[in-house]
């Protein structure tokens, strides 16, 4: 990963996207002063900030009054790291009251209704500093927010010598503008270890982001245990690799050793959802259907439609759709589910079943988007579908299967996500609609009343070339740091009930 890049990219999203006043901007002139001192940097922009006169020097023996809760041994464990590590000063953990205390960490005993669940009041004074928020949540982000006020040397993992440890003395009220604020991270594409998959949620949380959108299943790989199923990882989570420029790979030979890739075990799953729990973050899976389901197919040819697939392959990056026409893809290959088929389902349902108990998250991502529909044209099994179900249209066709699938996500106990092109052929109204092509469609959805999550490819694909395209590699698409500054994610003509946040992603 280009990660000083990523971090930016994820700092500059949250900073603008995520501002933490409703039309984006400060809530007070204080603020607004403040905030251009280059003393301080905390991103994203907190609701208010008021500079005082002075500053906190972090002493050689640091004390952190805490509670006893359990909830906030993570929280602690990690500021007492991260003050340690750098600056080899000792820390250590006291129980209230300690008048004396370097840093106090404290969950209020009367709800302030202005922090919700993830605000936090910030004091740093001279002598003291003091987080306080309703729930162990907010005080996190307020161990953030006091963490960015320190030297940048801070975030060093060894000792670090001739810095002086100090911070700005402030006031900061901070709480989130929105509750869905997410980066999708694919792995499928290409796999990335358990440790990858923690460090980019260690990079998320810098910049209070709480939900991480892991897309576990494409064309490239199938990276996720499912018991009862052992081809998927067996088979689907291996490809040829390919080194090159996106669009050019050469087509794998048969003798090739198919051995680039990975999974993850559901211990594996299992540690990750925690590890993410403790730092504040939801895991939403995604299993990409019917369409991108290249792999499902290599390990199991039955639920294609397509009596060839027997000699499919997980993709190695060669070509297998044509967008010459535009969208929807003209299939090179069938690289869909068979909506005609009842082994389907019954697939999808082991997979869901297993899915939903690994990832106690409300939200089951289903993807639904870049559909080639063209083999279904002209399969017998699907003209026998229509029939039967009254379908005029092949979309109607997509509908079906995304209104059977919903039926099995939500059996689960889950709500049901898709992207945005699920809306073309008729979705329930309870579906929640993830919207990549243009901010028209999650406009469209919010008007409908359908839960909307803005992630818009114009502003936050943060996978796109970032400089001029003269000096970049050949590729899709292109995109400007200042232009995803400008990302919005509730437009003036959407039903702001409905929007419930935004999201960037990184695919690979």
């Amino acid at each position: 990963m280009k990660y000083f890049i990523q971090t930016l990219f994820f700092a500059l999203l949250s900073f603008n996207t995520y501002a933490q006043t409703i039309d984006g901007g400060s809530e007070s002139e204080e603020n607004t002063g403040s905030i251009a001192n280059s003393e301080i940097a905390i991103i994203p922009e907190p609701v208010r900030l008021v500079k005082q006169a002075g500053h906190f020097i972090l002493p050689s023996n640091i004390t952190i009054q805490v509670g006893k809760s359990a909830e906030l041994k993570q929280t602690v464990a990690f500021l007492q790291e991260r003050l340690s590590v750098p600056t080899g000063y000792h820390v250590s953990i006291v129980s209230p009251p300690a008048t004396n205390a370097t840093i106090k960490l404290i969950l209020n005993d009367t709800q302030d209704a202005t922090l919700g669940t993830e605000g936090y009041h910030l004091n740093v004074a001279a002598k003291q500093v003091i987080i306080r928020a309703n729930k162990p949540a907010g005080l996190f982000y307020g161990v953030q927010s006091f963490i960015q006020l320190l030297p940048k040397e801070i975030e060093s993992k060894e000792e670090v010598s001739h810095v002086k440890w100090t911070s700005p003395c402030v006031e900061v009220t901070d709480y989130p503008r929105l509750g869905w604020r997410g980066l999708m991270f694919d792995v499928a594409r290409h796999f990335f270890t358990k440790e990858e998959v923690k460090q980019y949620i260690d990079a998320m949380v810098r910049y209070k982001y709480n939900i991480l959108h892991l897309h576990l299943a494409d064309d490239e790989g199938w990276r996720i245990e499912i018991k009862g199923l052992p081809k998927l990882t067996e088979v689907g989570a291996w490809n040829v690799k390919r080194v090159g420029t996106f669009g050019d790979f050469i087509p794998p030979k048969a003798d090739e050793p198919r051995n680039y890739g990975g999974f993850y075990t559901q211990e594996d799953i299992k540690e990750l959802v925690a590890y993410a729990a403790e730092r504040f973050v939801n895991i939403m899976p995604e299993i990409d259907v019917p369409g991108h389901s290249l792999a499902a197919i290599a390990s199991y040819p039955e639920l294609s439609c397509t009596p060839d697939a027997a000699n499919y392959k997980v993709r190695s990056g060669e070509k297998i759709m044509d967008w010459s026409r535009g969208a929807p893809p003209l299939g090179l290959i069938d690289n869909t589910l068979c909506p005609a088929n009842e082994k389907v389902y019954v697939f999808l349902d082991t997979v869901f079943t297993q899915i939903a108990k690994l990832f106690p998250f409300e939200y089951i991502h289903v993807g639904g988007d870049e559909v080639a529909r063209n083999f279904w044209e002209k399969n017998d099994q699907i003209k026998e579908l229509m029939k039967r179900e009254g379908l005029k249209t092949i979309p109607q066709v997509q509908a079906y299967f995304t209104k059977r699938v919903e039926q099995i996500v939500t059996s689960k106990g889950k709500k049901f996500m898709a992207w945005d092109e699920v809306l073309e052929g008729g979705v329930s109204q309870n579906a929640a609609v993830m919207s990549w092509r243009d901010m028209k469609y999650g406009v469209e959805a919010s008007n409908a009343g359908h839960e909307v999550v803005m992630s818009p490819t114009q502003y936050a694909y943060i996978d796109y070339m970032q400089a001029d395209a003269i000096t970049e590699p050949r590729v899709y698409a292109s995109l400007r740091l200042s232009k995803s500054y400008e990302f919005d994610p509730v437009p003036a003509n959407a039903n702001p009930k409905f929007i419930k946040g935004g999201q960037a992603n990184l695919w690979t």
